[in-house]
């Protein structure tokens, strides 16, 4: 069985008898103090003190199963006339350890990814969770991710394998780089370490018009994560092109892209903390821009600069998503 899947029913099965000793103990406190008769107080608070456990199992058998398809249609004055109409699927934040033993998931958030019909796929980061070897199991499946126009990535913090020096299986910074690479590179993505793609399509009249796909390695103003990304390495040769950029950490946004030529940013990162409760979500304390799509005005750019932050796939921490289903996000570009 999946480990944290375990730990995790076990947590549950403490919490519960940790509960139900709580509710005895109040209920006869209330019972003697009132008038109210102890069978009434007793499942009264049991109901009351039973919802976060169940809420907890639901998010781990149910919710984070079922992935949500986010359809967003993003204008732009600059955008070349070839790419109105061009479909990018972005996914972020796999974590390729929370789909051990769960791979026949993975498998349907591919195949519903790839009925997409998209034109590219953006991948913002986080394939793994500790150590380059969870790809041994994920790769054949993540393999099958299909765009006319290919996958593209970028890496998260997750995978430098800061994360591994907790476990048996600790592995130096650049050789989990490297491993990382090498082995979404024989899944067919392009991942882009501080670099840029061109993809080119015909206009109307013949012409051609062309994007700038730019991917810079995790970069971000918290002191809890390695920065290690350069944006102006990562955008030579792109001035006066539309630029896509995908940065892992949405925090990068504020740090050093408003107000560039940047119109669209794609990040992950957040998760939403895998916790939103009617609308509410304790994310929003730790991070300015968590979920979905943001803006900035600039007085020298046509549009607004966006940016999008997909809560992503996979789960650390804990293996439950509740009120934040794993996201699929089809962006759809427009004149």
């Amino acid at each position: 069985m999946f480990p944290e899947l375990t730990a995790t029913l076990i947590l549950l099965i403490l919490v519960c008898l940790v509960l139900l000793i709580l509710d005895l103990s109040i209920s006869g406190v209330l019972a003697l103090a009132t008038s109210l008769p102890f069978k009434k107080c007793f499942c009264w608070g049991l109901l009351s003190l039973a919802i976060p456990p169940l809420a907890m199992l639901y998010g781990t058998l149910i919710e984070r199963n079922c992935a949500q398809v986010k359809q967003v249609e993003l204008h732009f004055s600059e955008l070349p006339e070839a790419f109105d109409g061009y479909r990018i699927v972005q996914l972020s934040d796999i974590h390729s350890r929370s789909f051990e033993g769960r791979l026949k998931c993975l498998g349907r958030f591919v195949d519903k990814v790839n009925s997409l019909d998209a034109d590219l796929i953006a991948f913002t980061g986080d394939v793994i969770t500790l150590h380059p070897s969870e790809l041994e199991k994920t790769a054949p499946v993540l393999s099958k991710l299909s765009a006319r126009d290919g996958v593209v990535s970028v890496l998260g913090n997750h995978d430098y394998g800061v994360y591994s020096q907790r476990t048996d299986e600790a592995i130096e910074l650049e050789e989990c780089i490297a491993a990382v690479a090498d082995k979404e590179r024989q899944m067919g993505w392009q991942i882009l370490m501080d670099e840029s793609v061109t993809i080119k399509q015909s206009n109307t009249d013949g012409t051609i018009g062309s994007i700038a796909v730019i991917g810079v390695e995790n970069t971000t103003p918290s002191p809890h994560f390695d920065s290690r990304g350069t944006l102006a390495k990562a955008s030579e040769g792109t001035d006066g092109m539309f630029r896509i950029l995908l940065s892992h950490d949405p925090m990068h946004w504020d740090m050093e892209v408003v107000g560039k030529d940047y119109p669209l940013t794609l990040s992950g990162h957040t998760h939403a903390i895998q916790f939103s409760l009617f609308g509410w979500c304790p994310s929003r304390y730790l991070f300015k821009q968590y979920r979905g799509l943001y803006e900035a005005a600039s007085d020298d750019l046509a549009s607004a600069q966006k940016l999008y932050v997909n809560i992503g796939l996979g789960e650390t921490i804990f293996p439950a998503r509740i009120g934040t289903p794993p996201e699929i996000t089809l962006i759809t570009l427009r004149r």
